[in-house]
């Protein structure tokens, strides 16, 4: 089978992980026997610097013509706040989601075997595990709501920015994780805040509506706040956490620091019809850009993700997945998840024992 994937390489360490990140696949590809055609796409700080913005015409007309997206990372402070909004690689980022179509980001946050003394938290808390998915809406709510910025009379400026979700963008990311649910432990937990927020009421009524469909499945509501702090007391209590959008962006890097280091964790963004991307979510780290320190295990299990979701290839996400888990059991650090004293290699020694190990 040959299958055409878009690269977005992006800023920083974004085009060196993904470069290893190619090697992994083209190796699955000679022992599984599937090619691969890649189409690059430019997107972030680096089109900003090229064509004057960070989101050029027809980016997302590119990514449809493939079957899958991967972006390695972008943004770095060259292009910060200061700068216009369509020079942001943020700005792009929120576009080619909404382009896409993209409303369901999963981030899976499991503690790997090897890794286990790398979690911050008690010793008694880590051996029990940690295996999530957090499921979240990533097209809605007040990332994406109606802004607004004016003078008042007797309190200075004042900002506004709107939350608002729909029936159907909560149907839609429900059913997503209920789903997800299904192929795991058969748990939902739904994260909001109906206690205080109108926009909370009607996903958890939405929600409750959805989770009678699927009888097998073990449901239950937590407010956002109680989230975060089972998070941090009990996270092997957690399955599926499906949760709004600003709610999602939030706990889902806490349940990424728990699992010991942000280098290891991959995440796909899906949507109804669109190719789906994939990519690490950590940052584009431009301080040890173009060094060779980078850590790429993070975008090699987004491509494993890649082959499981968006090719529906088990096999070879699963060899992928048990290349990373060999190498981490070997000994093999990048520095990020190395300590004091230990042996450390950098990005393309990392990316070579994981080809070898396929």
């Amino acid at each position: 089978m040959n299958f055409k994937i878009a690269l977005i390489r992006g800023d920083g360490i974004g085009p060196e992980i993904v470069n290893e990140t190619v090697k992994v696949i083209d190796r699955v590809g000679e022992k599984f026997g599937h090619t691969f055609t890649y189409v690059d796409v430019l997107m972030g700080g680096c089109a900003t610097d090229t064509v004057g913005k960070s989101y050029p015409d027809g980016t997302a007309e590119l990514c449809r013509s493939c079957d899958a997206v991967l972006l390695g990372a972008v943004g770095g402070p060259k292009w910060g706040s200061d700068k216009p909004a369509e020079q942001r690689p943020e700005t792009a980022l929120l576009a080619i989601r909404k382009d896409l179509g993209l409303y369901a980001n999963l981030r899976p946050a499991a503690l790997r075997p090897a890794l286990a003394d790398a979690c911050p938290l008690k010793k008694e808390t880590a051996e029990k595990g940690i295996d999530l998915l957090m499921v979240r809406e990533l097209t809605g709510g007040i990332y994406f709501g109606k802004r607004d910025k004016y003078q008042t009379e007797d309190r200075g400026v004042e900002a506004t920015d709107l939350m608002a979700y729909s029936e159907m963008e909560i149907e839609r990311i429900g059913r997503r994780a209920f789903e997800m649910a299904m192929l795991r432990k058969k748990k939902v937990s739904s994260v909001d805040k109906a206690n205080v927020l109108e926009t909370s009421r009607l996903w958890r009524a939405t929600m409750h509506r959805l989770a009678a469909e699927y009888p097998e499945v073990q449901y239950e509501d937590v407010l956002v706040d109680n989230c975060a702090m089972q998070l941090v007391r009990d996270p092997g209590q957690f399955d599926v956490v499906v949760t709004e959008n600003m709610f999602g962006d939030i706990l889902s890097d806490e349940a990424s620091m728990i699992t010991g280091s942000i280098g290891l964790l991959p995440s796909a963004s899906l949507g109804s019809t669109a190719p789906a991307l994939y990519e690490p979510i950590h940052g584009s780290a431009p301080d040890i850009a173009g060094q060779d320190k980078a850590n790429p295990i993070a975008t090699i299990l987004s491509a494993a993700m890649m082959f499981r979701y968006s090719f529906k290839l088990a096999a070879e996400a699963d060899a992928i997945e048990a290349a990373v888990d060999k190498a981490l059991a070997d000994g093999y650090r990048t520095a990020d998840i190395a300590h004091p004293g230990e042996a450390v290699i950098g990005t393309r020694k990392m990316g070579e024992v994981i080809c070898n190990n396929i």
